[in-house]
């Protein structure tokens, strides 16, 4: 797998860090955030969000947050994928 490290949460610790990755061969951004608490998973899977989506969180996915002081990161890994042609 061909990860590139973006950048990792500014205030974390040394250990269960959000992080950031930009995956070129796949064309993905990876995150690895805080798992969602049980109300707002319930919140995000009780509806539907899109027209004609179905509401529910599949089996295969997961809801997941990073905290906004990550932003920064988040757009350089955007701007990244964006520069490097991967839409």
């Amino acid at each position: 797998m061909g990860l590139d490290f973006v950048g990792i949460d500014p205030e974390t610790g040394k250990e269960g860090s959000p992080t950031v990755w930009l995956d070129r061969p796949n064309r993905r951004i990876v995150f690895q955030g805080v798992k969602a608490e049980e109300d707002l998973e319930a919140e995000i899977g009780g509806r539907s969000w899109a027209p004609d989506h179905e509401a529910g969180i599949p089996g295969h996915e997961a809801v997941v947050w990073i905290p906004t002081r990550m932003i920064p990161i988040l757009r350089k890994a955007c701007d990244d994928a964006e520069r490097d042609g991967l839409l």
